[in-house]
């Protein structure tokens, strides 16, 4: 029986429900308690899925009983909360992005290097079933060598669903969604070498679910090319704009013979087709039966398995930190209006044992 993992949550918000529900039914995850700025959150939390309601991030970390902390924090907190968490000898697994900037991420990567510790970070999304099933017909060779990535992120107007979207703005949709196919075309392509991007204000002047007007300043709208480690081309179109899209959040990996489609960058059961070039679409078989929509928990898991056995986890802090430097090079170039080079790499991730 694998030994269990006691984690510790960081931000009790829209997301944390997600990670606890799917850590419930692993038996060697233990949940140890949450915290929250606003405690009400994290007393909601823990009598849901467990553990102990914390004051504070400080009294969490001072359990010795806490292995792990999951941060669920919001973006621009996330390299104060993983600094204070790695400085406590915790391991961590952090949502995206990672830090806000490269230079902190990469110094994120070197405290937990120095440190001893694991340190992780989402998407973790090329572990569905969906997206495996996609890296595996490509590694077979069924596209041929792929040339050319198209992948879209039409994630509509944030206020017409979440009640907090101000932080979402704030960041923009490049550093809030974009991470997705980033991660996925680097764990399947390798490092990115150069982008080239434009990007603007499409919507600034914003309403609430409550009736309250806020105005958008960071570009809701980037199309970028990233030329990747083998010489792929990737075109990345990301909004806070579109919704009613065929296009809402699909890959296409095109190849000297055939292309193949995924329906979306996170759904774990989503379509997965393949066209030799010039015909018709039709569905792959997936690799193994998928969870419907996105386990959420599975990196987590993956992570104690890989502590258990004493391999490297796939979710690495290396990757998050060179997808950080894709994003700050694509919001420089779309500033600049000029190619960015990329200097950061990364060792890929091993496909799933079960979809080798």
């Amino acid at each position: 029986m694998a030994q269990k993992l006691k984690i510790g949550v960081a931000g009790c918000g829209n997301i944390a429900g997600a990670y606890g529900k799917t850590l419930a039914p692993y038996d060697h995850i233990e949940m140890g308690g949450a915290m929250d700025l606003m405690p009400e959150r994290a007393e909601a939390f823990v009598k849901e899925y467990g553990g102990k309601a914390y004051g504070s991030l400080e009294e969490m970390l001072a359990d010795d009983s806490i292995d792990l902390v999951v941060n669920l924090s919001i973006h621009h907190a996330h390299y104060e909360v993983i600094t204070q968490c790695l400085e406590a000898g915790k391991h961590v697994h952090s949502e995206k992005p990672l830090s806000m900037t490269y230079a902190e991420a990469k110094k994120l990567v070197d405290l937990a290097e120095a440190k001893g510790l694991r340190l992780s970070c989402s998407p973790f999304t090329y572990m569905g079933e969906a997206q495996q099933t996609a890296w595996k017909a490509i590694r077979e060779g069924k596209t041929g060598p792929v040339r050319a990535v198209y992948a879209e992120v039409n994630h509509g107007r944030i206020e017409s669903w979440h009640p907090n979207p101000g932080p979402f703005y704030d960041v923009g949709p490049l550093f809030d969604v974009g991470v997705y196919p980033l991660t996925i075309a680097t764990t399947f392509f390798g490092p990115a070498k150069r982008v080239t991007a434009a990007g603007k204000v499409l919507y600034p002047d914003r309403v609430t679910k409550e009736g309250v007007k806020f105005k958008v300043t960071t570009p809701d709208f980037h199309v970028a090319v990233i030329e990747l480690a083998g010489g792929e081309l990737m075109r990345l179109t990301v909004n806070f704009y579109v919704r009613s899209t065929k296009q809402g959040g699909s890959i296409e990996f095109h190849g000297d013979a055939g292309s193949v489609y995924l329906g979306n960058f996170q759904q774990f059961h989503t379509a997965v087709e393949y066209a030799p070039f010039g015909e018709e679409f039709e569905a792959l078989p997936y690799v193994k039966e998928p969870y419907k929509g996105t386990e959420w928990g599975r990196v987590v898991v993956e992570m104690a398995e890989a502590m258990e056995a004493g391999r490297p986890q796939r979710a690495t802090g290396a990757q998050a930190a060179h997808v950080v430097e894709i994003l700050e090079a694509i919001t420089k170039s779309a500033k600049e209006g000029r190619a960015v080079d990329l200097t950061s790499t990364f060792t890929p991730p091993a496909p799933m044992d079960w979809a080798e």
